[in-house]
């Protein structure tokens, strides 16, 4: 047993010994047959003819371009081989024909594209006929295409040099021709500058209109100072402008009535002088002029000391004067007193309206003066009165307004110009369609109309109940989701459906902000309207319109000439 155990042991010995034997015999064959493969791959590169390289040309037969291609692999093979010069010139080789065939692509371009400039065409086509005149030329030839000697450096270093300076010039002219032939490029060009311009344009409107309001509602400095000469001039002799009272022309229902409400002394009068001067019977007028406790004493100075002509009637009150107007009648003075709206108005406020130049005029805070809201209460403030017109103090009339007196109403409260074409001037610019109870009582189409000279039936506007009706809106927009501040979005809500279409002739708008107004159509005015920031009275406003309002003012009034109105 030990015997057989000692037999197997000697023949797995000798086994594996033969099984190595095989594996490095395998070996050694298999490095043998790449070594032979190898020596005769060089032995065929190293014999074949190398006498030409690769000229570019489109006329070269393919069985040419084969043998440049052969000969291109053989130099190469040589040039790590032999001369390591050689691996630098076979770059700025490959790199002129690149430049070649770029070149010629744009040339080929232009001729496609007919180009005007033959000019830049020329210039293509010579580029590309300097490049194949240096690689072929006679001397780069002999010493550095057709040779197997080693690369003379200084003839390299020459060569180097002028394909390198032809190169830039390519690369300029083609970096040139691109805006003329890459539409795309010219295209993406044109966006990225139309996007510059539009951001610079959309922070020049901001800041100007920024800018508009600030110079619109600033006082002029001759206005303040004439304010204030006017009360001094009461402080010095109040006993010459004490108040007369109430008189029975102020009651009248037979006259004229005119409701003027305003702040700026100097505007009102030029209300009431346009209206005298072409009335025909002025001693029928009578002028119910309203103003804040702060501006009462200059009017009624103005009005003592310059009274109207033609025997008209002024009467000169304030706002406190009406002990009805108060916060809990009037839902505006109840909701200017609430921190909302304060905060809306004084809380950043320049920075808000720089931020959104749409909605700044609605931050103007001529919106929490009561003046402006005064016209929603015209028949408790004229309990008497049947009928009256409304002016703004920014108008001049130019005609005798008599004839509104003679228009049948057919029951509606309100007289005024519309002021809609096509889209423009809609309800649907002025309130928020979106919300339901907008969107239930009203078209967004309907036609707007204008505020600055309404003619009033105060009988129908009590039958109507048209106040209540104002109340009842305003209350609900208290957190102004229906419309943004101002007067008019609540006027055409409280008179929808009882407005009264007028003839355009009796009230002409824009002198304020319109430049292409026409002359003829102003001058067939009844009334024309410097709605906008460019007030007559503002050292902005429009030079063609401004001797229209200037011609009633009244610079004969020694404060006038004092303070330098005009100059």
């Amino acid at each position: 047993m030990a015997g057989t155990g000692h037999r197997s042991t000697r023949s797995s010995s000798s086994s594996g010994a033969g099984l190595l034997r095989n594996i490095f015999s395998y070996r050694i064959f298999v490095s043998s047959m790449f070594t032979l493969l190898f020596l005769a791959t060089l032995s065929i590169i190293f014999t074949t003819n190398h006498d030409s390289v690769l000229l570019p040309s489109s006329t070269t037969s393919p069985s040419l371009n084969n043998y440049y291609h052969n000969n291109y692999i053989h130099r190469t093979f040589l040039a790590l081989k032999s001369d390591p010069l050689k691996t630098r010139f076979d770059f700025l080789h490959k790199q002129a024909n690149d430049h070649i065939a770029l070149v010629n692509a744009y040339g080929s371009y232009a001729r496609r594209l007919k180009l005007d400039n033959s000019k830049q065409l020329r210039v293509f086509e010579e580029l590309s006929q300097n490049f194949t005149s240096l690689i072929t030329r006679p001397s780069y030839k002999v010493s550095l295409f057709d040779t197997e000697q080693p690369i003379d450096e200084d003839v390299l270093r020459t060569f180097e040099k002028e394909v390198k300076d032809k190169v830039k010039i390519a690369r300029q002219l083609i970096s040139d021709a691109k805006e003329s032939f890459d539409n795309q490029l010219k295209i993406q060009k044109l966006k990225d500058t139309i996007f510059a311009v539009n951001e610079q344009l959309n922070k020049a409107k901001k800041h100007g209109a920024f800018s508009s309001l600030i110079a619109a509602k600033s006082i002029p400095k001759s206005l303040h100072c004439l304010a204030m000469r006017l009360v001094g001039e009461k402080i010095a002799h109040p006993e010459k402008y004490m108040d007369d009272g109430v008189k029975l022309e102020f009651e009248n229902p037979s006259l004229y009535h005119y409701a003027i409400f305003s702040d700026n002394v100097i505007a009102a009068s030029v209300v009431v002088n346009s209206a005298i001067s072409n009335a025909d019977e002025p001693w029928k007028h009578v002028f119910h002029v309203v103003t804040d406790r702060m501006n009462l004493a200059a009017m009624q100075v103005w009005f003592k000391m310059r009274p109207p002509q033609g025997s008209a009637h002024v009467e000169v009150k304030a706002i406190e004067d009406y002990e009805f107007l108060n916060s809990s009648y009037v839902p505006v003075l109840r909701q200017l007193e609430s921190a909302n709206l304060q905060k809306f108005y004084f809380e950043n406020r320049a920075e808000n309206a720089t931020k959104d130049a749409n909605n700044m005029k609605f931050r103007n805070p001529k919106y929490l003066s009561m003046l402006n809201h005064l016209r929603f209460y015209l028949p408790e403030m004229y309990p008497k009165l049947h009928q009256i017109l409304f002016l703004d103090d920014d108008v001049v009339v130019q005609k005798d307004l008599t004839g509104l007196w003679k228009i049948d109403m057919n029951g509606k409260v309100n007289a005024a110009v519309e002021t809609c074409f096509g889209s423009f001037h809609r309800y649907a610019q002025y309130m928020n369609f979106s919300h339901p109870l907008i969107r239930e009582k009203f078209n967004p189409k309907a036609c707007a109309w204008a505020y600055g000279m309404n003619f009033f039936d105060l009988d129908a506007w009590r039958h109507e109940k048209s106040t209540e009706e104002y109340h009842y809106w305003q209350n609900l927009n208290e957190n102004r989701a229906l419309w943004k501040l101002g007067t008019l979005p609540p006027g055409l809500i409280t008179f929808y459906s009882t407005t009264k279409p007028l003839d355009k002739s009796w009230h002409v708008l824009g002198l304020g902000y319109n430049p292409s107004i026409s002359m003829d159509e102003i001058s067939n005015a009844a009334v024309i309207h410097y709605n906008g920031n460019m007030k007559p009275w503002l050292d902005i406003a429009m030079n063609q319109f401004r001797p229209l309002w200037t011609k009633y003012v009244d610079y004969e009034m020694e404060y006038v000439q004092m303070c330098n109105f005009g100059l």
